[in-house]
Protein backbone atom coordinates (compact mmCIF):
# COMPACT_ATOMS: atom_id res chain seq x y z
CA UNK A 1 0.00 0.00 0.00
CA UNK A 2 2.65 2.54 1.11
CA UNK A 3 4.62 1.68 -2.18
CA UNK A 4 1.50 2.31 -4.33
CA UNK A 5 0.93 5.29 -2.65
CA UNK A 6 4.64 6.58 -3.55
CA UNK A 7 4.54 5.51 -7.20
CA UNK A 8 1.06 7.53 -7.23
CA UNK A 9 3.04 10.53 -5.66
CA UNK A 10 6.04 10.34 -7.79
CA UNK A 11 4.74 8.96 -11.38
CA UNK A 12 1.00 9.42 -10.94
CA UNK A 13 0.74 12.16 -13.67
CA UNK A 14 3.82 12.22 -15.44
CA UNK A 15 3.38 14.24 -18.53
CA UNK A 16 0.96 17.06 -16.39
CA UNK A 17 4.48 17.08 -14.19
CA UNK A 18 7.19 17.55 -16.05
CA UNK A 19 4.98 20.30 -18.63
CA UNK A 20 3.85 22.00 -14.76
CA UNK A 21 7.96 21.69 -14.09
CA UNK A 22 9.19 23.41 -16.92
CA UNK A 23 6.43 26.14 -16.40
CA UNK A 24 7.56 26.53 -12.72
CA UNK A 25 11.20 26.53 -13.37
CA UNK A 26 10.97 29.20 -16.12
CA UNK A 27 8.99 31.68 -13.92
CA UNK A 28 11.41 30.84 -10.85
CA UNK A 29 14.62 32.18 -12.65
CA UNK A 30 13.54 35.81 -12.53
CA UNK A 31 11.87 35.75 -8.84
CA UNK A 32 15.34 34.16 -7.56
CA UNK A 33 17.45 36.79 -9.08
CA UNK A 34 14.95 39.45 -8.20
CA UNK A 35 14.94 37.95 -4.45
CA UNK A 36 18.62 37.82 -4.31
CA UNK A 37 18.74 41.48 -5.17
CA UNK A 38 17.09 42.14 -2.63
CA UNK A 39 18.75 40.53 0.21
CA UNK A 40 22.06 42.11 -0.67
CA UNK A 41 23.80 39.32 -2.81
CA UNK A 42 24.82 38.05 -5.79
CA UNK A 43 22.46 36.35 -8.45
CA UNK A 44 23.43 33.14 -8.28
CA UNK A 45 22.79 32.70 -4.47
CA UNK A 46 18.88 32.76 -5.28
CA UNK A 47 19.11 30.63 -8.04
CA UNK A 48 21.54 28.05 -6.30
CA UNK A 49 18.99 28.08 -3.29
CA UNK A 50 15.83 27.51 -5.87
CA UNK A 51 17.47 24.69 -7.51
CA UNK A 52 18.71 23.12 -4.02
CA UNK A 53 15.29 23.58 -2.06
CA UNK A 54 12.89 22.70 -5.07
CA UNK A 55 15.18 19.11 -5.68
CA UNK A 56 14.99 18.15 -1.57
CA UNK A 57 11.43 19.07 -0.46
CA UNK A 58 10.30 17.05 -3.86
CA UNK A 59 11.79 13.71 -1.91
CA UNK A 60 11.75 15.20 1.70
CA UNK A 61 8.67 17.44 1.69
CA UNK A 62 5.21 16.95 3.49
CA UNK A 63 2.58 17.24 0.30
CA UNK A 64 3.43 16.23 -3.16
CA UNK A 65 3.32 18.89 -5.71
CA UNK A 66 4.33 21.88 -3.62
CA UNK A 67 7.04 24.47 -4.99
CA UNK A 68 9.65 25.49 -2.56
CA UNK A 69 12.83 27.86 -2.70
CA UNK A 70 13.74 31.14 -2.47
CA UNK A 71 11.49 33.74 -1.48
CA UNK A 72 10.95 37.73 -0.68
CA UNK A 73 9.44 37.04 2.51
CA UNK A 74 12.79 35.44 3.63
CA UNK A 75 14.94 37.67 1.52
CA UNK A 76 13.52 40.87 2.89
CA UNK A 77 14.37 39.13 6.42
CA UNK A 78 18.48 38.76 5.32
CA UNK A 79 18.83 42.59 4.52
CA UNK A 80 20.45 44.20 7.54
CA UNK A 81 22.65 40.24 8.21
CA UNK A 82 24.07 40.27 5.01
CA UNK A 83 24.78 44.37 5.30
CA UNK A 84 26.05 44.75 8.03
CA UNK A 85 28.10 40.92 8.24
CA UNK A 86 28.21 39.40 4.53
CA UNK A 87 27.61 36.29 2.57
CA UNK A 88 29.30 33.21 4.82
CA UNK A 89 27.15 34.75 7.56
CA UNK A 90 24.15 34.88 5.70
CA UNK A 91 25.16 30.82 4.95
CA UNK A 92 25.60 29.72 8.59
CA UNK A 93 22.31 31.90 9.36
CA UNK A 94 20.70 29.29 6.50
CA UNK A 95 21.98 26.30 8.24
CA UNK A 96 20.91 27.21 11.74
CA UNK A 97 17.31 28.14 9.81
CA UNK A 98 17.53 24.60 8.62
CA UNK A 99 18.31 22.88 11.88
CA UNK A 100 15.63 25.05 14.13
CA UNK A 101 12.96 23.73 11.40
CA UNK A 102 13.85 19.92 12.02
CA UNK A 103 13.76 20.63 15.59
CA UNK A 104 10.12 22.14 15.06
CA UNK A 105 9.46 19.04 12.97
CA UNK A 106 9.97 17.35 15.44
CA UNK A 107 8.66 19.34 18.19
CA UNK A 108 5.49 18.60 16.27
CA UNK A 109 4.82 22.58 16.21
CA UNK A 110 2.57 22.06 13.31
CA UNK A 111 -0.62 21.31 14.50
CA UNK A 112 -0.38 25.47 15.45
CA UNK A 113 -1.92 25.66 12.25
CA UNK A 114 -5.19 24.52 13.78
CA UNK A 115 -5.47 28.14 15.89
CA UNK A 116 -5.24 29.80 12.17
CA UNK A 117 -9.07 29.93 11.24
CA UNK A 118 -10.03 29.83 7.74
CA UNK A 119 -10.78 33.68 7.82
CA UNK A 120 -6.73 34.41 8.11
CA UNK A 121 -5.63 32.01 5.84
CA UNK A 122 -8.13 33.76 3.22
CA UNK A 123 -6.91 37.36 4.60
CA UNK A 124 -3.05 35.62 3.97
CA UNK A 125 -4.05 34.41 0.44
CA UNK A 126 -5.55 37.85 -0.56
CA UNK A 127 -2.74 39.19 1.16
CA UNK A 128 -0.26 37.48 -1.33
CA UNK A 129 -2.27 37.62 -4.23
CA UNK A 130 -1.93 41.68 -4.26
CA UNK A 131 1.95 41.19 -3.59
CA UNK A 132 2.03 39.11 -6.27
CA UNK A 133 0.65 41.45 -8.54
CA UNK A 134 2.31 44.70 -7.02
CA UNK A 135 5.61 43.23 -7.64
CA UNK A 136 4.46 42.78 -11.24
CA UNK A 137 4.20 46.84 -11.65
CA UNK A 138 7.56 47.69 -11.87
CA UNK A 139 7.45 46.12 -15.28
CA UNK A 140 4.73 48.17 -16.08
CA UNK A 141 6.06 51.47 -15.76
CA UNK A 142 7.70 54.02 -17.39
CA UNK A 143 7.70 51.03 -20.55
CA UNK A 144 6.87 51.59 -24.51
CA UNK A 145 3.60 50.37 -25.37
CA UNK A 146 5.20 47.08 -27.00
CA UNK A 147 5.18 45.49 -23.12
CA UNK A 148 1.32 46.67 -23.08
CA UNK A 149 0.75 44.84 -25.67
CA UNK A 150 2.71 41.92 -25.07
CA UNK A 151 1.86 41.43 -21.87
CA UNK A 152 -2.09 41.57 -23.14
CA UNK A 153 -1.19 39.01 -25.28
CA UNK A 154 0.14 36.89 -22.94
CA UNK A 155 -3.17 37.01 -20.93
CA UNK A 156 -5.10 36.42 -24.00
CA UNK A 157 -3.05 33.37 -24.46
CA UNK A 158 -3.13 31.66 -20.87
CA UNK A 159 -7.16 32.48 -20.77
CA UNK A 160 -8.21 31.55 -24.29
CA UNK A 161 -5.44 28.14 -25.32
CA UNK A 162 -7.07 25.81 -22.97
CA UNK A 163 -10.26 26.33 -25.26
CA UNK A 164 -8.08 25.37 -28.70
CA UNK A 165 -9.38 21.70 -29.39
CA UNK A 166 -6.96 19.03 -28.69
CA UNK A 167 -3.53 20.66 -27.48
CA UNK A 168 -5.43 23.42 -25.48
CA UNK A 169 -5.86 20.40 -22.32
CA UNK A 170 -2.70 18.98 -22.90
CA UNK A 171 -0.11 21.76 -23.15
CA UNK A 172 -0.05 24.44 -20.18
CA UNK A 173 -1.53 27.52 -20.84
CA UNK A 174 1.50 29.87 -19.47
CA UNK A 175 4.09 27.92 -20.86
CA UNK A 176 2.69 28.88 -24.43
CA UNK A 177 2.53 31.72 -23.54
CA UNK A 178 6.29 32.18 -22.16
CA UNK A 179 7.53 30.54 -25.73
CA UNK A 180 5.24 32.01 -28.42
CA UNK A 181 6.31 36.15 -26.81
CA UNK A 182 9.73 34.82 -27.09
CA UNK A 183 9.77 33.84 -30.47
CA UNK A 184 7.63 37.28 -31.32
CA UNK A 185 10.61 39.41 -29.54
CA UNK A 186 13.36 38.08 -31.22
CA UNK A 187 11.94 37.14 -34.61
CA UNK A 188 10.76 41.12 -34.89
CA UNK A 189 13.59 42.37 -32.52
CA UNK A 190 11.26 44.02 -30.28
CA UNK A 191 13.08 45.81 -27.59
CA UNK A 192 11.94 45.26 -24.07
CA UNK A 193 13.08 44.34 -21.04
CA UNK A 194 14.35 40.56 -20.96
CA UNK A 195 15.33 37.73 -18.02
CA UNK A 196 18.86 38.74 -18.98
CA UNK A 197 18.48 42.21 -18.02
CA UNK A 198 17.83 41.05 -14.68
CA UNK A 199 21.02 40.09 -13.78
CA UNK A 200 24.12 37.54 -14.33
CA UNK A 201 23.70 34.11 -14.83
CA UNK A 202 25.87 31.18 -12.45
CA UNK A 203 27.88 29.38 -15.69
CA UNK A 204 29.14 26.86 -13.01
CA UNK A 205 27.31 23.84 -11.20
CA UNK A 206 26.98 24.99 -7.01
CA UNK A 207 29.82 23.26 -5.00
CA UNK A 208 29.58 22.34 -1.49
CA UNK A 209 30.78 25.61 0.34
CA UNK A 210 31.37 25.24 4.47
CA UNK A 211 30.41 28.86 5.80
CA UNK A 212 33.49 30.14 6.72
CA UNK A 213 32.68 32.18 10.20
CA UNK A 214 33.97 31.52 13.39
CA UNK A 215 32.20 28.68 15.25
CA UNK A 216 31.81 30.89 18.99
CA UNK A 217 28.87 32.16 20.83
CA UNK A 218 29.28 35.45 19.44
CA UNK A 219 28.48 34.19 15.98
CA UNK A 220 25.71 32.63 17.24
CA UNK A 221 24.71 35.38 19.02
CA UNK A 222 24.85 37.15 15.88
CA UNK A 223 23.29 34.64 13.54
CA UNK A 224 20.55 33.18 15.97
CA UNK A 225 18.15 36.29 15.72
CA UNK A 226 17.52 36.06 11.75
CA UNK A 227 17.88 32.24 12.23
CA UNK A 228 15.08 32.32 14.30
CA UNK A 229 13.01 34.78 12.11
CA UNK A 230 13.77 33.26 8.99
CA UNK A 231 12.63 29.97 10.15
CA UNK A 232 9.42 30.98 11.84
CA UNK A 233 8.33 32.69 8.47
CA UNK A 234 9.44 29.86 6.38
CA UNK A 235 7.17 27.66 8.38
CA UNK A 236 4.29 30.02 8.50
CA UNK A 237 4.56 30.72 4.73
CA UNK A 238 4.98 26.71 4.07
CA UNK A 239 2.00 25.69 6.24
CA UNK A 240 -0.03 28.15 4.92
CA UNK A 241 0.97 27.39 1.25
CA UNK A 242 -0.03 23.56 2.50
CA UNK A 243 -3.03 24.61 3.19
CA UNK A 244 -3.61 26.17 0.24
CA UNK A 245 -3.04 23.52 -1.83
CA UNK A 246 -4.77 21.08 0.07
CA UNK A 247 -7.88 22.50 -0.45
CA UNK A 248 -7.17 22.91 -4.24
CA UNK A 249 -6.33 19.88 -4.61
CA UNK A 250 -8.56 17.92 -2.23
CA UNK A 251 -5.58 16.28 -0.33
CA UNK A 252 -4.10 15.95 2.80
CA UNK A 253 -0.66 17.10 3.66
CA UNK A 254 1.88 16.35 6.83
CA UNK A 255 2.57 20.00 8.35
CA UNK A 256 5.04 18.18 10.33
CA UNK A 257 6.82 16.42 7.75
CA UNK A 258 6.85 19.60 5.78
CA UNK A 259 8.89 21.65 8.85
CA UNK A 260 11.78 18.90 8.76
CA UNK A 261 11.69 18.91 4.91
CA UNK A 262 12.23 22.34 4.92
CA UNK A 263 15.03 22.37 7.63
CA UNK A 264 16.52 19.82 5.39
CA UNK A 265 16.40 21.75 2.33
CA UNK A 266 17.83 24.98 4.08
CA UNK A 267 20.47 22.92 5.27
CA UNK A 268 21.22 21.53 1.98
CA UNK A 269 20.58 24.78 0.42
CA UNK A 270 23.50 26.59 3.36
CA UNK A 271 26.07 23.86 2.01
CA UNK A 272 25.78 24.56 -1.48
CA UNK A 273 25.79 28.62 -1.01
CA UNK A 274 22.68 29.18 -1.92
CA UNK A 275 20.01 31.43 0.72
CA UNK A 276 17.26 30.13 3.09
CA UNK A 277 14.07 29.43 1.28
CA UNK A 278 10.69 28.26 2.16
CA UNK A 279 7.07 27.40 -0.06
CA UNK A 280 6.01 29.46 -2.61
CA UNK A 281 2.19 30.15 -2.97
CA UNK A 282 2.73 31.92 -6.36
CA UNK A 283 4.47 28.95 -7.82
CA UNK A 284 2.70 26.14 -6.18
CA UNK A 285 -0.56 27.99 -7.94
CA UNK A 286 1.17 28.11 -10.69
CA UNK A 287 2.60 24.30 -10.68
CA UNK A 288 -1.35 22.93 -10.28
CA UNK A 289 -2.88 25.52 -12.61
CA UNK A 290 -0.61 24.22 -15.04
CA UNK A 291 -1.94 20.49 -13.72
CA UNK A 292 1.31 19.89 -11.74
CA UNK A 293 -0.05 17.10 -9.07
CA UNK A 294 2.86 14.81 -7.83
CA UNK A 295 6.44 14.93 -6.39
CA UNK A 296 7.87 14.66 -9.77
CA UNK A 297 6.44 17.94 -10.89
CA UNK A 298 8.52 20.11 -7.75
CA UNK A 299 11.90 17.76 -9.20
CA UNK A 300 11.67 18.35 -12.47
CA UNK A 301 11.49 22.52 -11.57
CA UNK A 302 14.46 22.62 -9.73
CA UNK A 303 16.78 20.06 -12.22
CA UNK A 304 15.67 22.12 -15.46
CA UNK A 305 16.12 25.29 -13.62
CA UNK A 306 19.50 24.31 -12.71
CA UNK A 307 20.23 23.52 -16.39
CA UNK A 308 18.70 26.62 -18.27
CA UNK A 309 20.10 28.66 -15.78
CA UNK A 310 23.63 27.10 -16.46
CA UNK A 311 23.76 25.54 -20.00
CA UNK A 312 20.76 27.24 -21.61
CA UNK A 313 21.77 31.10 -20.70
CA UNK A 314 22.16 32.21 -23.69
CA UNK A 315 18.14 30.91 -24.53
CA UNK A 316 16.70 31.88 -21.20
CA UNK A 317 18.00 35.40 -21.46
CA UNK A 318 15.99 36.27 -24.34
CA UNK A 319 12.83 35.46 -22.61
CA UNK A 320 10.64 39.10 -22.09
CA UNK A 321 9.77 40.02 -18.95
CA UNK A 322 6.18 40.55 -20.52
CA UNK A 323 5.27 36.93 -20.32
CA UNK A 324 6.31 36.62 -17.26
CA UNK A 325 4.70 39.31 -15.81
CA UNK A 326 1.56 38.08 -17.63
CA UNK A 327 1.87 34.31 -15.71
CA UNK A 328 2.65 36.04 -12.40
CA UNK A 329 -1.22 38.09 -13.47
CA UNK A 330 -2.68 34.97 -13.83
CA UNK A 331 -1.24 33.82 -10.43
CA UNK A 332 -2.48 36.51 -9.01
CA UNK A 333 -6.29 36.57 -10.12
CA UNK A 334 -6.66 32.97 -9.52
CA UNK A 335 -5.16 33.13 -6.27
CA UNK A 336 -7.55 35.92 -5.02
CA UNK A 337 -10.44 34.94 -3.28
CA UNK A 338 -13.45 36.74 -5.30
CA UNK A 339 -16.12 35.02 -3.05
CA UNK A 340 -14.08 36.85 -0.38
CA UNK A 341 -15.26 40.39 -1.38
CA UNK A 342 -19.02 39.05 -1.91
CA UNK A 343 -19.44 37.88 2.05
CA UNK A 344 -18.44 41.53 3.01
CA UNK A 345 -22.13 42.51 2.87
CA UNK A 346 -23.60 38.37 4.41
CA UNK A 347 -20.67 37.27 6.98
CA UNK A 348 -20.50 38.75 10.27
CA UNK A 349 -18.68 42.18 10.63
CA UNK A 350 -15.75 40.18 13.11
CA UNK A 351 -15.06 37.68 10.74
CA UNK A 352 -14.62 41.01 7.83
CA UNK A 353 -12.11 42.94 10.55
CA UNK A 354 -9.96 39.80 11.04
CA UNK A 355 -9.92 38.62 6.84
CA UNK A 356 -9.30 42.63 6.37
CA UNK A 357 -7.36 43.21 9.41
CA UNK A 358 -4.48 40.11 7.77
CA UNK A 359 -4.59 41.34 4.27
CA UNK A 360 -4.27 45.24 5.03
CA UNK A 361 -0.57 44.56 7.50
CA UNK A 362 0.68 41.60 5.21
CA UNK A 363 0.23 44.17 2.14
CA UNK A 364 1.44 47.33 3.90
CA UNK A 365 3.96 45.83 6.14
CA UNK A 366 5.46 43.01 3.60
CA UNK A 367 5.34 41.06 6.93
CA UNK A 368 3.26 37.55 6.55
CA UNK A 369 3.88 36.42 10.22
CA UNK A 370 2.94 39.93 12.12
CA UNK A 371 -0.64 39.84 9.32
CA UNK A 372 -1.42 36.05 10.40
CA UNK A 373 -0.17 36.86 13.85
CA UNK A 374 -2.81 40.00 14.34
CA UNK A 375 -5.32 37.64 12.25
CA UNK A 376 -5.06 35.17 14.81
CA UNK A 377 -5.15 36.85 18.21
CA UNK A 378 -8.07 39.04 16.81
CA UNK A 379 -9.68 35.99 15.43
CA UNK A 380 -9.14 34.67 19.50
CA UNK A 381 -10.57 37.52 20.64
CA UNK A 382 -13.68 37.65 18.52
CA UNK A 383 -14.07 34.25 19.77
CA UNK A 384 -14.08 35.28 23.53
CA UNK A 385 -15.89 37.58 23.33
CA UNK A 386 -18.83 35.83 20.96
CA UNK A 387 -18.39 32.96 23.63
CA UNK A 388 -18.72 34.79 26.75
CA UNK A 389 -22.31 36.19 25.77
CA UNK A 390 -23.53 32.55 26.14
CA UNK A 391 -22.86 31.98 30.14
CA UNK A 392 -26.41 33.79 32.05
CA UNK A 393 -27.61 32.97 35.26
CA UNK A 394 -30.99 31.49 36.53
CA UNK A 395 -32.02 32.53 39.90
CA UNK A 396 -34.71 31.08 41.89
CA UNK A 397 -35.55 31.36 46.22
CA UNK A 398 -36.73 28.94 48.33
CA UNK A 399 -38.68 30.71 51.34
CA UNK A 400 -39.07 27.23 52.92
CA UNK A 401 -35.06 27.46 54.07
CA UNK A 402 -34.51 31.05 53.07
CA UNK A 403 -31.66 29.66 50.12
CA UNK A 404 -31.23 31.62 47.10
CA UNK A 405 -30.01 29.18 44.28
CA UNK A 406 -27.89 31.34 41.72
CA UNK A 407 -27.86 28.35 38.31
CA UNK A 408 -25.16 28.79 35.77
CA UNK A 409 -25.43 28.38 32.22
CA UNK A 410 -22.56 28.55 29.68
CA UNK A 411 -18.49 29.22 29.54
CA UNK A 412 -17.00 31.07 32.50
CA UNK A 413 -13.29 32.15 31.75
CA UNK A 414 -11.43 35.65 31.73
CA UNK A 415 -14.22 37.40 29.81
CA UNK A 416 -17.20 36.43 31.45
CA UNK A 417 -15.45 36.36 34.80
CA UNK A 418 -16.71 39.67 35.71
CA UNK A 419 -20.42 39.15 34.58
CA UNK A 420 -20.45 36.26 36.71
CA UNK A 421 -19.04 37.93 40.11
CA UNK A 422 -22.01 40.57 39.07
CA UNK A 423 -24.70 37.72 39.51
CA UNK A 424 -24.70 37.94 43.24
CA UNK A 425 -26.94 39.76 45.43
CA UNK A 426 -24.56 40.30 48.33
CA UNK A 427 -26.78 42.39 50.46
CA UNK A 428 -30.07 40.06 50.19
CA UNK A 429 -30.78 38.47 53.62
CA UNK A 430 -31.00 34.63 52.94
CA UNK A 431 -29.13 32.11 55.52
CA UNK A 432 -27.90 30.34 52.41
CA UNK A 433 -26.90 30.27 49.10
CA UNK A 434 -26.53 27.27 46.65
CA UNK A 435 -24.27 27.79 43.55
CA UNK A 436 -25.38 25.79 41.12
CA UNK A 437 -22.48 25.27 37.90
CA UNK A 438 -23.81 22.01 36.68
CA UNK A 439 -24.59 23.52 33.05
CA UNK A 440 -21.11 25.46 33.32
CA UNK A 441 -17.46 25.19 32.48
CA UNK A 442 -14.50 26.76 34.26
CA UNK A 443 -11.60 26.88 31.77
CA UNK A 444 -9.23 29.40 33.95
CA UNK A 445 -7.32 30.44 36.85
CA UNK A 446 -9.49 34.16 36.32
CA UNK A 447 -13.05 31.77 36.58
CA UNK A 448 -11.76 29.83 39.51
CA UNK A 449 -10.96 33.52 41.29
CA UNK A 450 -13.90 34.84 40.56
CA UNK A 451 -16.09 31.33 42.26
CA UNK A 452 -13.72 32.37 45.43
CA UNK A 453 -13.81 35.90 45.77
CA UNK A 454 -17.88 35.21 45.33
CA UNK A 455 -18.24 32.25 48.14
CA UNK A 456 -15.85 33.80 50.74
CA UNK A 457 -17.55 37.59 50.12
CA UNK A 458 -20.83 35.35 50.90
CA UNK A 459 -19.58 33.38 53.62
CA UNK A 460 -18.34 36.32 55.67
CA UNK A 461 -21.67 38.22 55.46
CA UNK A 462 -22.89 35.18 57.37
CA UNK A 463 -24.05 33.27 54.30
CA UNK A 464 -23.74 29.35 54.26
CA UNK A 465 -22.28 28.57 50.99
CA UNK A 466 -22.43 25.59 48.48
CA UNK A 467 -21.19 24.92 45.06
CA UNK A 468 -22.85 22.01 43.74
CA UNK A 469 -22.92 20.32 39.92
CA UNK A 470 -19.07 20.75 39.14
CA UNK A 471 -18.37 18.66 36.19
CA UNK A 472 -14.79 16.67 35.84
CA UNK A 473 -12.90 19.21 34.11
CA UNK A 474 -14.23 22.15 36.23
CA UNK A 475 -13.56 20.05 39.49
CA UNK A 476 -10.19 19.33 39.19
CA UNK A 477 -9.34 23.54 38.13
CA UNK A 478 -11.48 24.38 41.18
CA UNK A 479 -9.63 21.88 43.42
CA UNK A 480 -6.09 22.64 42.31
CA UNK A 481 -6.08 26.89 42.25
CA UNK A 482 -9.25 27.07 44.28
CA UNK A 483 -9.07 28.21 47.98
CA UNK A 484 -12.42 29.29 49.16
CA UNK A 485 -12.70 25.39 51.08
CA UNK A 486 -9.37 25.79 52.24
CA UNK A 487 -9.09 27.42 55.48
CA UNK A 488 -5.01 28.04 55.57
CA UNK A 489 -4.90 29.26 52.01
CA UNK A 490 -7.35 32.18 52.85
CA UNK A 491 -5.43 33.01 55.87
CA UNK A 492 -2.57 33.40 53.70
CA UNK A 493 -4.44 35.87 51.22
CA UNK A 494 -5.92 37.79 54.07
CA UNK A 495 -2.72 38.03 55.90
CA UNK A 496 -3.24 35.71 58.97
CA UNK A 497 -0.11 33.62 59.68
Amino acid sequence: MLLLSKKEEWFGNIRGDILSGIVVALALIPEAIAFSIIAGVDPKVGLYASFCIAVVIAFVGGRAGMISAATGSMALLMITLVKEHGLEYLLAATLLTGLLQILAGYLKLGVLMSFVSRTVVIGFVNALAILIFMAQLPELTHVTWHVYALTAAGLGIIYLFPYVPVVGKLIPSPLVTIVLLTIVVVVLGIDVRTVGDMGSMPGTLPIFLWPQVPLTLETLAIIFPYAAALAAVGLLESFMTATIIDDMTDTDSDKNREAKGQGIANIASGCLGGMAGCAMIGQSVINIKSGGRGRLSTLVAGVLLLIMVVFMSDLIKQIPMAALVAVMIMVSVSTFSWASVKGLKTLPLSTNIVMLATTGIVVFTHNLALGVLVGVLLAALFFANKISHFMYCQKSYDETSSTRIYKFVGQIFFNSADRFSDEFDYKEEVKNVIIDVSQAHFWDITAVYALDKAVIKLRNLGKEVQVIGQNEATRTIIDRFGIHDKPEEIQKVMGGH
